[in-house]
C-alpha cells in the first residue's frame, strides 16, 4: 500500500542497449561523442556501413561515427560516458527504413497489376510506390527524431576499465 522505494525496478521502463562513447567536442549545450571501438569492431558484416572499415583515414572514419548528445553539466572533452538507445527504437527505425518502402512498393505493384494487367504499368507503379515509401519513411524518420525517440540518452559516466559487452 505504501509508495515504492527508490530501489524498486520499473518494469514499464523500456530496455536500453548501452554503449560507451568518448566526448570529443563540446559545442554549446551539445556534446559530440564517438563510440568506442571494441575488440570485435570491424569484423561484422556491416562494418563498412558503420565506419569501422572503408575508404579514408582512421580520423575520417571516426568523425563520420560522431553523434550529438545534449550536454549534461560537467561533461568535458575526454570523458567516457555510457549512452543508451531504447530497444524499441531499433524496431521503429527498421520498420520505417525497410518495411514501409517495401510495403508501399508491393501494394502499388499489386494494385497496378490487378487494375491494369500490364507489365509496364505494374513496373512503373512499383517504382512509384517505392519512391512514395521512401518519402513517407523520410517524414516518419524526421518525426521520430523530433520526438527524441531515436536519440541516444546519457545514462552515466563510464568507470575506469568499464566495457559494454554481452556476457
Amino acid at each position: 500500500m505504501g509508495m515504492p522505494s527508490n530501489n524498486a525496478i520499473d518494469f514499464m521502463a523500456p530496455d536500453m542497449m548501452e554503449g560507451i562513447a568518448n566526448v570529443v567536442v563540446l559545442d554549446g549545450s551539445v556534446a559530440w561523442l564517438e563510440p568506442e571501438q571494441t575488440g570485435t569492431c570491424g569484423s561484422c558484416a556491416s562494418s563498412g556501413a558503420c565506419g569501422a572499415k572503408g575508404i579514408g583515414t582512421v580520423a575520417n572514419r571516426l568523425e563520420v561515427r560522431r553523434f550529438p548528445l545534449t550536454n549534461h553539466p560537467g561533461l568535458r572533452v575526454g570523458d567516457r560516458v555510457v549512452v543508451g538507445v531504447r530497444e524499441d527504437a531499433l524496431v521503429k527505425a527498421s520498420m520505417t527504413i525497410y518495411a514501409l518502402p517495401l510495403a508501399t512498393m508491393f501494394a502499388a505493384g499489386f494494385l497496378a497489376q490487378w487494375g491494369f494487367g500490364s507489365d509496364g504499368v505494374t513496373m512503373a507503379a512499383t517504382f512509384a510506390g517505392l519512391g512514395l515509401g521512401f518519402a513517407i519513411a523520410r517524414l516518419r524518420a524526421r518525426r521520430l527524431s523530433a520526438l527524441g525517440q531515436m536519440a541516444p540518452q546519457f545514462i552515466r559516466r563510464a568507470g575506469i576499465g568499464e566495457t559494454c559487452h554481452i556476457e
